[in-house]
């Protein structure tokens, strides 16, 4: 196994007491925010390959520091994080909680690869991300096609530490639902259907289908690997997978209607770019408002998926899903 992920040691997820008022989601965030970064600047970085007898040039690590620190939401990883907490509870260990913070930092390393090559010239061809020039614009696009191809291996590579950390099954069971959620049949699949959809119409349950595997799939994989660290029962699964589901939707159908209301400041990448290369979109097909009411209809679904749940812990779930919803408003 390679000494990078052996040598890394747990990481305890940080306690955030309640508040008198309850649940306090912005101390939640920022806790594991940076328990996140930490993680990220470790994996991502010159400690990492200080680590492994072969250590990687420097172009290319600094080309993949480039593309996934100190820039992004971190939705995905937080996703996780909430997720695992709600099924783990008060019961949660130093093993479950080293599994879900690698589960975490492997979502975003495979969201981070897949922006790195949807931006290239081959793919949507966008110069601005996360409010800086894209990846190829700063490092050539032989450079970006390597850093995410590094990204996408050292996601798997994060999964699989040494069984003293994290449980051969466990890893198995993330490694195979972050492959299906990136694979063929989601996040890169569903980029394909985008690609063959320039220039076409497509009615709802085309588009519906292309943003569930395109944007949906690893959101919704990120709230089921989450899960998986911990024990979940059917019940419990189920409904956080269809919660998964509609936040992933919903997502992409707020992300089609900022394209259209805000500017390329506020989004951190070039606005109106939907329009401008004739992409079907929820706004272009059902119109500015109907789109926003159907980004409230999913939110209204993935509280209901919680509350079927009956797991206790969900607060953290529920504010990420609100958080997803008020970008559009």
């Amino acid at each position: 196994m390679n000494a990078m992920t052996q040598t890394t040691p747990p990481r305890a997820l940080p306690d955030v007491p309640d508040t008198a008022a309850g649940f306090h989601f912005e101390a939640w965030c920022a806790a594991r925010l940076a328990t996140v970064e930490q993680a990220l600047d470790h994996w991502v970085g010159v400690d990492a390959a200080a680590d492994c007898s072969h250590a990687a040039p420097a172009d290319l690590v600094a080309a993949m520091r480039y593309a996934v620190l100190d820039g992004g939401k971190r939705l995905r990883p937080l996703l996780v994080l909430a997720a695992y907490e709600a099924v783990a509870g008060a019961g949660a260990g130093a093993d479950g909680q080293e599994a879900a913070l690698r589960a975490a930092c492997a979502v975003e390393l495979i969201h981070a690869y897949s922006l790195v090559h949807d931006d290239m010239p081959c793919m949507d061809n966008d110069v601005l991300r996360r409010g800086k020039p894209t990846v190829h614009v700063r490092f050539g696009e032989a450079g970006a096609l390597l850093a995410g191809d590094a990204l996408q291996a050292l996601a798997f590579e994060i999964l699989t530490p040494s069984e003293t950390q994290v449980n051969a099954v466990t890893q198995a069971r993330l490694c195979a639902l972050l492959a299906r959620a990136a694979g063929s049949a989601g996040m890169a699949g569903g980029q394909a259907i985008d690609l063959a959809s320039v220039g076409q119409r497509l009615n709802e349950v085309e588009l519906r289908d292309m943003h569930q595997r395109k944007t949906g799939a690893l959101l919704q994989g990120s709230v089921v690997m989450g899960a998986s660290c911990s024990q979940p029962s059917q019940q419990v699964q189920q409904a956080l997978q269809a919660y998964g589901a509609a936040i992933g939707l919903a997502f992409q159908v707020v992300d089609d209607i900022l394209d259209v209301t805000a500017d390329s400041a506020t989004l951190g990448k070039t606005a109106g770019k939907d329009a401008d290369n004739d992409k079907p979109t929820y706004v272009s097909l059902m119109g500015l408002s109907a789109s926003q009411a159907y980004a409230r209809d999913l939110l209204a679904q993935a509280q209901a998926a919680l509350q079927r749940s009956g797991l206790r812990n969900t607060a953290a779930l529920a504010a990420l899903a609100d958080m997803v919803i008020q970008r559009a408003y």
